[in-house]
């Protein structure tokens, strides 16, 4: 083992691992702790796990054949299905770019104090694309380094978060390392399937695969491929372990601070801190329910106005570092499927107008209670994309005429099938659950429809 060659491998795992970082992620973190308090951080440890695992297979892909999943999808399938399976991916990619748009709009108007409405945070983050273009010029390294230093911003905002809180240690690794969730109902059964959804992404998938090619392997040499496969498999325990502790922090201070607590007990306490978000939380007894946004008002009126903008600033450093992952995500995706290479300024320009156009209708016309709802559509949305990253990841690295030596074994081929499977059924549910939630028959028939078109192409994947 060498530290000189673990650092030369250093950097796409730490950009991958943002995907687990971004503010759809946060908003599952902190709902999950103010939902069930301390009892579902084992489902967010067991889903990281997951995450890794499925990892591992995207980055030995990339390492192995030295072409990225997109490009393998390219070879292996006929014409229509690799079209569907690239409009498919592309709606996932759009999807998080407006989960980022959306975190990023939020966290402006909490650290204006309001000045700066939604529809402008969202106009503000349009150039921030043409920021890390320019950073991009500088080369992977340093553009690496500064998702180095975003990470390290929102480990020290939301760890500030947490030594203010002072979550209970008993209760955190009872939750971490007791996996059953007493007195749950169907609530927090949502949760739970929210966290998994959040946490494993479709497009990153495409992503680490594509990533680890910038690092020169020899792939001649059997010796150097497994030692290749071996650096990244640690860079990305490292930061996965990393993005963990930073969502342990969320989960764990609104477990502390703001489990079955009403809303006429925060109302109390904003009035009382004078905050000017006081009239967010009505004064009944109903629960209290929390997103980005009203999450950060929470913690200004408990903790002071100090916890609202650091916890703005670590939002916004989510979803400014979760931009670009997304670029490069749509990127490799358009090059390896369609075998088309626009430049990157115009595939970032068209995915972010795409992003923006409906987010920036919201903002406008609706209020940030709509906005925060949009991110149930868009987890939704992206739950229903995950077999079109996780099926052919697994297909291809099980098959010797795509991986040679490196070929998956019987274990992790059986393996492979039944976490896929699983988190398959469990979106499929959280899919399910959200329709029913519209109460309207005309959507319950259209769904209905659409599942068997989506269910066909599944089968014909698999």
């Amino acid at each position: 083992f060498s530290f000189r060659k673990l650092w030369a491998f250093t950097g796409p795992g730490f950009l991958m691992s943002i995907a687990y970082l971004d503010p759809g992620n946060i908003e599952s973190d902190l709902q999950s702790g103010a939902v069930a308090g301390f009892k579902l951080l084992w489902v967010l440890m067991l889903a990281t796990l997951i995450g890794l695992l499925l990892q591992r297979l995207a980055a030995r892909l990339g390492v192995v054949t030295g072409l990225h999943l997109a490009e393998v999808c390219n070879r292996q399938y006929q014409k229509v299905p690799r079209i569907i399976l690239w409009l498919m991916v592309e709606l996932a990619i759009i999807g998080s770019d407006m989960q980022e748009v959306i975190g990023s709009a939020i966290a402006i108007n909490l650290l204006s104090m309001g000045k700066i409405p939604l529809w402008g945070g969202v106009l503000i983050t349009i150039a921030d694309t043409f920021v890390f273009l320019f950073l991009d010029k500088y080369g992977l390294r340093k553009l690496e380094a500064f998702f180095g230093f975003l990470i390290t911003i929102m480990a020290l905002t939301f760890g500030y978060e947490y030594i203010t809180v002072r979550p209970n240690q008993a209760k955190l690794l009872q939750g971490l390392f007791v996996p059953y969730c007493q007195d749950c109902g169907t609530p927090q059964l949502e949760q739970a399937v929210g966290i998994v959804g959040a946490v494993i992404m479709p497009h990153n998938m495409y992503l680490h695969s594509a990533l680890v090619k910038s690092r020169q392997v020899n792939r001649a040499n059997k010796r150097e491929v497994r030692e290749a496969n071996k650096y990244f498999f640690i860079e990305s325990c490292i930061a996965l372990f990393v993005s963990f502790i930073i969502n342990i922090f969320v989960v764990t201070v609104f477990a502390e601070a703001f489990f079955k607590k009403n809303n006429a007990d925060v109302n109390a306490v904003c009035v009382n801190a004078s905050s000017p978000h006081s009239s967010l939380f009505p004064n009944n007894n109903e629960t209290l329910e929390v997103d980005i946004y009203k999450g950060g008002a929470v913690l200004g009126c408990y903790f002071g106005p100090a916890a609202l903008y650091i916890w703005a600033i670590g939002i916004l450093a989510a979803g400014q570092s979760s931009t670009m992952t997304g670029t490069y995500s749509g990127q490799f995706v358009m090059e390896g499927f369609l075998n088309l290479r626009w430049s990157r300024f115009a595939r970032v320009l068209l995915t972010r107008s795409i992003a923006i156009t409906p987010t920036l209708f919201v903002a406008i016309f609706q209020d940030v209670e709509h906005l925060t709802g949009m991110n149930d559509f868009l987890n939704v949305l992206m739950s229903l994309q995950l077999p079109f990253a996780l099926i052919p990841v697994l297909t291809f690295t099980s098959l010797p005429s795509v991986m040679n030596d490196f070929a998956n074994g019987l274990f992790w081929r059986i393996g492979g099938g039944v976490l896929i499977l699983l988190i398959c059924s469990i979106n499929m549910y959280f899919v399910v659950d959200y329709v029913m939630s519209l109460n309207h028959v005309a959507l319950y028939v259209g769904a209905a429809v659409l599942s068997v078109i989506y269910l066909s192409f599944v089968a014909y994947l698999v």
